[in-house]
């Protein structure tokens, strides 16, 4: 049971998994709110978003809640309370409760985007079936679903979609969910930009390209939502990730409890909070190739430009002449293969001078460079600043 109330302080609780970065975003942005605008006595049920609601609901004397309602028994346990309620995932219709949540809409927009920069003509989706009992089935995903789709078809194109019930997920087995995932990636038109609804499916996405030995970003191009970065960096190739403002439905979830629980005794809102961008990581970090010979050379330079690779060898990887993949490959992208390794190369570097406090010559060795001082030469030539001035932010 929650802390009995300090005099005059609204005690509001709040019933937002941590388990993911999402709920803990969101109680983030609640806290600021308490910390701005409080005090509030403040109660986290440490709740999973599957779980039921708790028993102890229907005794607690308190002021306000915030929650993430999954189910529509929730939300009649949260009605029987009479107190006022924010719910902060919009998954079940028709609650009369006000709702902050992610703009899904505009999360798919921006997945979509992501991909059309890069060139991708052909997109696909992976998400999460809806409930039977939610309007048209449709939850968060099938809402990103849906958009992603929609802005697919505008542009004459259409986006394969697979999705998971939650019955599988919960009854077959990790084995037979990456069967039927690789399978179903290996007969996806390449190349593709896929979109999977959250992070935790990312990584079961990247692992599925694996077993089914494609090239990731080359052949399929990933990018999850929620920019979770412990997942998203555990991943192979680590994870892009839209990053939805999770703080700020935390933060207006609060200030519209507030209200209701003042002046604005029935006050009704539906607010949609905009992602804040993209973190783009290794899955997405490609132009989309339809020239299967310069492709591989980018998947060889992505994957071995560090290890002092030479042109002869891109070009064997890539099944072409050295003349022949050097002309597709300035077609194709504006720039020598050459050029195009002494970029990844320096991209590396800069990210271990500004991450790291490895030697300037071990730099250089890990990045592929004859030595320490060609890669001085290179630095000053292409960045107009040395190696050190690099790791010193100037």
């Amino acid at each position: 049971m929650p802390p009995s109330r300090p005099l005059q302080t609204p005690n509001v609780a709040l019933l937002v998994e941590t388990s993911l970065a999402s709920g803990r975003d969101i109680l983030r942005g609640i806290a600021r709110y308490v910390r701005e605008r409080g005090p509030w006595g403040l109660f986290h049920a440490p709740h999973g978003l599957e779980e039921s609601a708790p028993a102890w609901l229907r005794r607690w004397e308190g002021d306000g809640i915030i929650a993430r309602i999954t189910t529509p028994a929730f939300a009649r346990l949260l009605k029987d309370t009479g107190l006022p309620v924010v719910d902060v995932l919009g998954m079940v219709p028709d609650t009369g409760f006000p709702i902050v949540h992610v703009d899904d809409h505009a999360i798919a927009r921006l997945g979509f985007e992501h991909f059309v920069e890069r060139g991708f003509r052909k997109f696909a989706f992976i998400g999460v079936a809806g409930q039977t009992w939610a309007r048209g089935g449709r939850n968060w995903s099938g809402y990103r679903r849906d958009a992603f789709c929609e802005l697919a078809e505008e542009t004459g194109s259409t986006a394969a979609v697979l999705e998971f019930t939650r019955r599988e997920l919960e009854e077959t087995s990790w084995d037979q969910r990456q069967d039927r995932l690789a399978e179903w990636l290996r007969e996806l038109p390449k190349p593709v930009g896929l979109m999977v609804c959250s992070d935790q499916h990312g990584l079961h996405v990247l692992e599925a390209c694996r077993r089914a030995g494609l090239r990731v970003p080359d052949q399929i191009a990933v990018l999850g939502v929620d920019n979770d970065e412990p997942l998203c960096e555990v991943c192979t190739p680590p994870l892009s990730s839209i990053l939805p403002d999770h703080f700020g439905v935390g933060y207006q979830a609060a200030e519209l409890l507030a209200q209701m629980m003042g002046v604005k005794k029935n006050a009704w809102d539906h607010r949609s909070v905009a992602p804040r961008g993209i973190v783009t990581r290794q899955s997405s970090d490609v132009l989309a190739v339809e020239d299967a010979a310069v492709a591989a050379a980018l998947g060889m330079i992505r994957e071995h430009a560090c290890a002092g690779i030479g042109v002869d060898e891109i070009a064997r990887a890539a099944g072409a002449s050295r003349s022949v993949l050097q002309r597709r490959f300035r077609a194709v992208l504006g720039q020598s293969i050459h050029d195009h390794l002494v970029s990844t190369r320096m991209k590396r570097a800069v990210e271990l001078l500004s991450s790291t406090e490895m030697p300037l010559a071990e730099v250089a060795e890990r990045c592929g460079f004859r030595h320490q001082e060609y890669m001085g030469v290179v630095f000053r030539e292409r960045l107009g600043k040395t190696p050190a001035q690099c790791r010193r932010g100037r």
